[in-house]
């Protein structure tokens, strides 16, 4: 089975990715360390990643879109109210999957790194 979309949760240390293909059905649901995420998507065929913006997504962001993903960064905000039980990494990592698929929703540009660093 081979995701065209995936939903990643991060964290501080394991990451939830939560994936479906092209008829909607759940076909991936794995947790990686922050040493194999882009090995593990550097295996995976070009899909749609939705991430929750947050501090670290932009990097994660420009990281898998340089592998040709496309990425798609969301407010936690609209992401929210596709939770359907408990707050945990692999929920918030289905959520954010099926966020990823509506029409309506609003995504955030990734920001390009900072360059004025001392």
């Amino acid at each position: 089975m081979h995701p065209t979309i995936i939903g990643l949760a991060l964290a501080k240390h394991v990451f939830q990715a939560h994936g479906v293909d092209a008829a909607g059905k759940a076909g991936l649901r794995k947790k990686l360390r922050r040493s194999e995420l882009i090995a593990f998507f550097a295996k995976l065929p070009s899909c749609v990643v939705g991430i929750e913006a947050c501090g670290t997504a932009h990097y994660w962001g420009r990281e898998l879109a340089a592998l040709g993903h496309q990425v798609k960064l969301m407010p936690a905000a609209y992401v929210k109210p596709y939770v359907e039980r408990g707050k945990n990494d692999e929920v918030d990592a289905e959520a954010i999957c099926e966020a990823v698929t509506r029409p309506t929703m609003r995504f955030v540009p990734a920001r390009a790194p900072s360059s004025n660093r001392s």
